[in-house]
């Protein structure tokens, strides 16, 4: 197959996801074109059966605002037409999939182009809630020929914002490089930063509220008297200030490391003894597969997609949102207790690698490619567009 994708190609889940699909479709025989306005910061410079196309924005005095869906969409039709693309899959209901419907109406009913829409979360829980945004991103989806959404939760908060029949949505769930994440396969350097009998707790994210970035320092607070830590705080964003004001707060400075924004978290994780991750929610968490296949076991609360991922009492802990104290509790459980730690690390690195290793959810993708080539009609369509945002 012949296959487009588009997706944000800083860093965040959706486009690691998108690109380590490309990737991995390449090496299984199919053609790659990567199309957004930057390359993909997972992506190598040279790969055999991938291709990059730099989305440019026009400067022009009447576009007093940024116009890169239109050149997407333009962009999107130009390497459809010349690379012969049998599908466009784009990562994000809006713009992307809006500007893959626009694209495919400009090649018209000569070039039987079919577009599939993977939902990462935010397109469906924040952006498309805005008023502003609902319809668009509803019809976007409906316009879509086949629709995936990362986790059951992702695929019943479609389902039940936006009124999209429950059979049109094929839940494909993020997936892992097991090779990649193997614990050992990287030289661990802990002793540059903290004792050899100290635990290393460890907080990967975008530092946005929803990641309840004070809940984590909170958490740590409570367990490093009990057990020798430190905690490194991976990534950067608009909650890092509070961060560092509630570790100045709790007289724990010296016990935090701000590492800010990595490439290669898998060379991290090698090293780290426990994820916590108390988000407000999460559409999948993508960062605690990302540990569990590191053999990490992961504190994490109850919300969204992230039940699906973690196995309460097996791969680690989930608690209730904003209840530091028991998830302190779990933490500290799990790290003072060598043998239960072996355990849940074992356990973790068997269901990252059996039910969401790469080997495992590629192929699905592979299968609904080939569903959706091989349907007449599009998937099944939402209900008319009558109702704004909150008009049920």
């Amino acid at each position: 197959m012949k296959i487009g994708i588009t997706c944000y190609p800083t860093y965040g889940g959706s486009g690691a996801i998108a690109t380590e699909l490309g990737i991995e479709l390449s090496q299984r025989g199919h053609e790659i074109h990567f199309i957004s306005y930057a390359q993909p910061f997972r992506l190598p410079h040279f790969m055999e059966r991938v291709f990059f196309h730099e989305v440019e924005t026009t400067r022009y005095p009447l576009f007093e605002h940024n116009n890169y869906s239109l050149s997407l969409a333009a962009m999107m039709h130009d390497v459809a037409v010349r690379a012969e693309l049998d599908l466009l899959h784009v990562h994000y209901a809006i713009p992307h999939a809006t500007s893959a419907w626009i694209a495919k109406e400009m090649l018209g009913d000569g070039h039987p182009l079919k577009i599939v829409t993977t939902l990462h979360g935010t397109d469906i829980t924040l952006v498309g809630q805005e008023r502003s945004y609902f319809d668009i991103t509803r019809f976007s989806i409906q316009k879509s020929d086949g629709i995936t959404a990362v986790s059951d939760y992702l695929k019943r908060e479609t389902v039940d914002r936006f009124r999209v029949p429950a059979d049109g949505i094929e839940v494909i769930h993020n997936f892992v490089d097991p090779d990649l994440y193997r614990r050992g396969s990287y030289p661990c350097r802990k002793e540059t930063f903290m004792r050899p009998d100290e635990m290393l707790v460890m907080h990967v994210s975008n530092f946005r509220t929803v990641k309840r970035i004070a809940d984590v320092v909170r958490i740590f607070a409570r367990i490093h008297p009990r057990v020798p830590a430190k905690l490194m705080l991976v990534g950067d964003g608009p909650e890092r200030p509070l961060a560092m004001a509630e570790a100045e707060a709790l007289g724990i400075t010296d016990r935090v490391i701000f590492l800010g924004k990595q490439d290669s978290v898998a060379e991290l994780m090698t090293c780290a003894d426990l994820l916590l991750l108390p988000s407000e929610t999460e559409s999948f968490g993508l960062v605690a597969l990302e540990a569990m296949a590191s053999g990490v076991p992961v504190v994490a609360t109850r919300a969204g997609g992230l039940p699906e991922v973690v196995e309460d009492g097996v791969t680690g802990h989930l608690g209730e949102v904003g209840d530091v104290e028991s998830m302190a509790e779990m933490g500290i459980s799990i790290l003072s207790d060598n043998r239960r730690w072996l355990e849940m690390s074992v356990a973790a690195q068997k269901v990252a690698s059996e039910r969401f290793g790469v080997d495992t959810v590629v192929p699905q993708y592979e299968q609904y490619y080939q569903r959706v080539l091989a349907a007449d009609a599009p998937a099944p369509a939402a209900e008319p567009l009558l109702a704004a945002a909150g008009d049920d």
